[in-house]
């Protein structure tokens, strides 16, 4: 699903216009990026939660030469289902 499908499918269950349902649906993702940015950690009961954390620093190995590079510590978000979307999932 892309997210053109997703505005359709918001606009259709929730009964609004095309344009106002991508509003809807862009508010929400500045919305989780704003927290994941401020406070690291996003919880929607029942769906799940959104949680920033670091991966260290670490050895890796260019496939194409066996070289041995150096991958820096970064930050990832990470996503941890909620009782009822994976009973949803099953």
């Amino acid at each position: 699903m892309t997210k053109a499908d997703l505005v359709v499918k918001i606009a259709e269950k929730a009964n609004l216009t095309k344009a106002n349902a991508e509003r809807a649906l862009n508010a929400f993702l500045e919305a989780v990026e704003q927290t994941l940015v401020k406070e690291g950690k996003l919880t929607l009961t029942g769906f799940g939660t959104f949680v920033v954390d670091t991966r260290k620093a670490r050895k890796g190995r260019n496939p194409r030469t066996g070289a041995v590079i150096d991958i820096p510590a970064s930050k990832v978000v990470k996503f941890r289902p909620g009782k009822l979307l994976k009973e949803a999932v099953k």
